[in-house]
């Protein structure tokens, strides 16, 4: 089986690369599971002070799978991106992700837990799952607490596709950058990071994870089951086939 997420550790830094370009790295059931796997071998790396998620290819994330989803129950996978939006929180290092190319539904729980999102200036967003007949249930545990009302609103509702400018704006990434310089600002954060001491970087982290979490909690269970009904409806399965026969 060919590995779909990949791990290095150099100069204090875990970098973590989504490497499944068959699917523009959507977030299949080996894909997830070789995440979580990568994320706790950083966690007990006493090398690694810094984790950087990345992708191989322009691509970051283009959500769920919908080849799996349209098979059967998301009950599975959607309690999978819950923990996987859990265990970034949670993790004792700082995360941060390196966007360089476009992230879509699904995608955009990853890039809110996230500590630190540094994204190229021509990367774009959206949360499309309300043109699939779903909601974003699951990601808005991380994504909502990021957002103004507004914005969100906006975004959830249209399934509209923004640009990085916008994202920076609403609280989604932490800064925009010019493409070409994205490794440079990339680099100069994770400096900054590793500056810092671990006890430091692990406490002030929970500090600030703890509002989001909070949300996480009280409501995952709802947003699970929600999302499992969503995807198991006869309108979302129709929606989902006819957009994966429209790709092909």
């Amino acid at each position: 089986m060919t590995e779909l997420v990949h791990f290095e550790v150099g100069g204090g830094v875990g970098t973590i690369t989504l490497d499944s370009p068959h699917n523009r790295n959507a977030l299949s059931r080996q894909l997830v599971a070789e995440l979580f796997e990568r994320l706790e071998r950083a966690a007990g790396d006493d090398e690694v002070l810094v984790v950087v998620l990345r992708s191989a290819d322009r691509v970051f994330c283009s959500g769920a799978d919908l080849s799996e989803a349209a098979e059967g129950s998301m009950a599975e996978g959607a309690r999978a991106l819950v923990d996987l939006q859990r265990t970034i929180l949670t993790h004792p290092k700082p995360v941060l992700v390196r966007l360089a190319g476009p992230v879509r539904a699904g995608g955009l729980g990853i890039v809110a837990a996230a500590d630190i999102v540094i994204c190229g200036d021509d990367v774009t967003f959206a949360f499309t799952e309300s043109r699939l007949a779903l909601a974003p249930a699951v990601i808005s545990l991380s994504v909502l607490p990021r957002l103004t009302s507004r914005a969100a609103y906006d975004t959830f509702l249209s399934g509209r596709t923004f640009d990085a400018a916008e994202a920076a704006a609403m609280g989604l990434v932490t800064r925009s950058v010019p493409a070409a310089g994205l490794d440079d600002a990339v680099a100069e954060t994770t400096l900054g990071l590793l500056a810092a001491h671990p006890q430091g970087l692990r406490e002030t982290k929970g500090l600030l994870a703890r509002g989001i979490l909070e949300h996480l909690e009280a409501n995952a269970e709802d947003m699970i089951e929600l999302s499992a009904r969503l995807f198991g409806s006869d309108q979302a399965r129709e929606a989902m086939l006819a957009f994966l026969s429209k790709k092909k």
